[in-house]
């Protein structure tokens, strides 16, 4: 297993920079997604404006992946492939995970967007997933394990009847986008890493509305839900500090 980096002040900084460029892409784009609009038109502005910060995006060339950032649709749950001939529907959602390199550092976030008007049971998907996020933040502070934020996304995703994918967590996030330690979405508490100040973290729940169970497309790249159902994924990077954590990547 690798050794889990701590990072300095002067690290915490640059991930900063990073962070709030991730933060704002993530933010403008509640306005430009909308129907009628492809999955290529959201990858070519997440990289106009990356590239407007100076920065380079986190994902494109990643072990081959051709994109700027991870666009996914409906019953896709991460890794999607921005597509010329994918294009959004009132009805849809949309994942958009992103990140940016700032001087040798990674960001990392994700936000699942609305398209027109989506159906009640979607809307609380999306609801309780971004809510089981900041429910898992806030078990993030010194002392606590990897255990207590896996098992706070868990539970609370759970108790709405919805499923947590097992096959992918979320992870470290510092030189490289993806470091130790492993966080995964479900867990015991108490058990696991523990947290100290300096880690930092991206903390990312990925929820299906029926079963957990997942396949990878002939891509190699998109994870889609076995049973075709609609599935959502929210992503922040976070650090440990002394007192309890920041939210890096927070508008």
């Amino acid at each position: 297993m690798s050794k889990i980096e701590l990072k300095s002040k002067d690290e915490l900084n640059k991930m900063r920079t990073a962070c709030k460029a991730t933060a704002q892409v993530l933010e403008s784009l509640k306005s430009f997604i909308k129907p009628g609009i492809t999955t290529k038109d959201i990858d070519v502005e997440v990289y106009r404006m990356i590239s407007s910060f100076k920065m380079k995006p986190a994902f494109l060339g990643y072990a081959g992946f051709p994109g700027s950032a991870c666009v996914s649709v409906n019953d896709e749950l991460v890794h999607g492939i921005p597509s010329d001939s994918r294009e959004l529907s009132s009805g849809d959602i949309v994942s958009v995970d992103v990140g940016c390199i700032y001087q040798g550092y990674y960001s990392d976030a994700a936000y699942t967007y609305p398209v027109g008007k989506i159906s009640s049971d979607t809307e609380k998907l999306l609801r309780v997933t971004e809510e089981s996020l900041y429910k898992a933040v806030e078990q993030v502070k010194p002392g606590n394990r990897i255990g207590d934020v896996s098992y706070a996304v868990q539970s609370y995703a759970e108790s709405f009847g919805f499923s947590i994918v097992r096959d992918y967590c979320g992870h470290g996030v510092g030189r490289n986008l993806h470091e130790e330690p492993n966080v995964p979405n479900y867990g015991k508490p108490g058990t696991g890493q523990r947290l100290v100040p300096g880690m930092v973290i991206a903390v990312e729940p990925m929820v299906n509305a029926g079963t957990y169970k997942v396949d990878v497309l002939s891509n190699k790249w998109t994870v889609v839900t076995r049973d075709g159902s609609m599935c959502a994924h929210f992503e922040h990077t976070v650090a440990v500090t002394e007192n309890g954590c920041e939210i890096l990547t927070k508008k």
